[in-house]
């Protein structure tokens, strides 16, 4: 079960909210709710946004804050003017608000990062080398782990949780059949030699599946090393307490959790960061420069070098706070309703097949009807442990194809190709590749049915447009939708590859 916070989901012997299916609603107001796209054939249809988990849009009250801070817009630290003064103080105080949405402890510091990629990557620099016997070694050694195999991360990772280690030499541990045989797998490796740390996601990008996280911080933990959490798919749709769950570090991303002004966050324990190089060299991160030498400042302004983001920090933090705001009651509530929905309306069209790490009581090859009260409370406690992302395969269709029908044809969008997960996908699919659907607080069940018509139309009759394979992917052929007037140029099409 997924690490929660002081005022927590709720556990599973206590009542939880329950949703109608048909009656869900957006749970909050975010920016381009109404909007309108166009379509090959013609006119247009409200946008359905299924595509949450690659970023997330504004929510309303993030943008009202960024439209008060705007016209204060001025330096941070650096000015003695009243705009600057209010932007510090703005800057300094989305530092505390972050701090205590994610139940940082005392010790535990917050860095302001573009992203969860670079958050992780500041980390690795981090790392110190392993010490003869096990753990960690001197703080001061960072930087140095992959020399002795200090890191290690499990398969599934997003490349943001994979890529930092890999450069540093870091020992892999493929997922196992169950959580339970994942955790014992990564305990035989701590046990088998020692690492600094154990990198592992909070919420997998491509399934939705969360691991537990409680059994891997105390594995990582009883052999000595710290665990970073990849909290990007996380912390939009979870709480999660540093302080009570152990974890040392969690990195997130501000375009994640409706807030897509370019700025994220690293936060954790201090003595690793104090102990590294600036993460980059330049204003800011000094105290005292002369020819010969400099002092560099103490976290988080040692890692936070140049014009620092106000903009993106002061929304991170209105985001969190809006979040916190709803309740975790009601976010649970609301995305349980919406992904049940939408995995029970897949498994019921024919070729459509739904991925997943750990199969549950619900994958079983039972009737629904068929089952006890008992199993449907198996299948409530595995969604506990799921957030709303689903990815899928649709019989005789490319992912780039059934994604690019959805958008062209139905006005649905989606994401297509290997979510940045390329190991991960090389695993679950034959080609690689997958249509990942994913949710969020301004989802609604009309959303999720769209879609469902929209495969249903496509296994039954196949698309109603032509469509062209390129070295991009796919793409309508021809795609008569036109750009907004304030840009200029053809549709882009298909999407990289790599995707989220």
């Amino acid at each position: 079960m997924t690490i929660l916070a002081a005022a927590p989901f709720p556990v599973l012997d206590e009542p939880r909210p329950v949703l109608d299916e048909a009656d869900v609603a957006p749970l909050a107001e975010v920016v381009g709710a109404e909007l309108s796209v166009p379509l090959v054939h013609g006119g247009g249809a409200r946008y359905v946004n299924l595509d949450y988990a690659a970023s997330a849009p504004a929510l309303r009250a993030v943008a009202d804050r960024v439209a008060e801070l705007l016209p204060l817009y001025a330096s941070v630290h650096r000015g003695a003017g009243y705009a600057s003064a209010v932007c510090t103080s703005a800057y300094e105080a989305a530092r505390a608000e972050i701090a205590a949405f994610v139940g940082a402890a005392d010790d535990h510091v917050v860095v302001f990062t573009r992203n969860t990629t670079d958050a992780l990557n500041l980390l690795a620099t981090a790392v110190p080398a392993v010490a003869p016997g096990g753990g960690a070694g001197r703080a001061g050694r960072a930087g140095r782990a992959g020399s002795a195999g200090g890191v290690v991360h499990l398969d599934i990772e997003h490349h943001a949780n994979l890529l930092p280690w890999q450069r540093l030499g870091a020992r892999v541990v493929r997922a196992a059949g169950t959580r339970a045989e994942t955790v014992a797998a990564v305990e035989a490796e701590l046990a088998a030699s020692p690492a600094a740390l154990l990198a592992v996601t909070g919420a997998s990008n491509v399934t939705g599946e969360c691991p537990p996280l409680a059994e891997l911080t105390s594995v990582a933990h009883r052999h000595g090393a710290r665990i970073v959490v990849d909290g990007a798919q996380l912390v939009p749709h979870r709480r999660v307490s540093l302080a009570e769950s152990g974890i040392d570090y969690l990195a997130f991303s501000g375009h994640k959790i409706y807030a897509p002004f370019g700025a994220g966050a690293l936060v954790g324990r201090r003595d690793w960061l104090a102990a590294a190089p600036p993460y980059l060299a330049g204003g800011g991160a000094v105290r005292e420069v002369r020819l010969g030498g400099t002092e560099w400042a103490a976290v988080p302004a040692r890692h936070e070098a140049g014009t620092p983001n106000v903009v993106g920090a002061v929304a991170l933090a209105a985001a969190c706070r809006a979040v916190a705001a709803l309740g975790p009651d009601a976010v649970s509530a609301h995305e349980t309703a919406l992904v049940r929905r939408l995995t029970r309306g897949l498994a019921a069209i024919d070729g459509v097949r739904t991925l997943r790490l750990w199969p549950s009581a619900a994958d079983h090859d039972r009737d629904e009807d068929d089952r006890d009260e008992d199993d449907r409370g198996e299948d409530d406690r595995d969604e506990d442990d799921r957030i709303g992302v689903v990815t899928f395969t649709v019989d005789g269709y490319p992912a780039a194809l059934v994604a690019q029908y959805l958008s062209a044809e139905h006005g649905i969008g989606v994401r297509d190709g290997r979510f940045c997960a390329h190991p991960l996908l090389a695993r679950l699919t034959a080609d690689g590749t997958g249509v990942r659907a994913s949710v969020g607080l301004g989802s609604r069940a009309a959303d999720v049915d769209r879609l469902l018509s929209a495969l249903t139309a496509l296994r039954a009759d196949g698309p109603a447009w032509a469509y062209a394979a390129t070295e991009a992917g796919w793409a309508p052929d021809p795609d008569p939708r036109a750009l907004p007037g304030w840009l200029t140029g053809e549709f882009p099409g298909a999407a990289s590859p790599c995707g989220d």
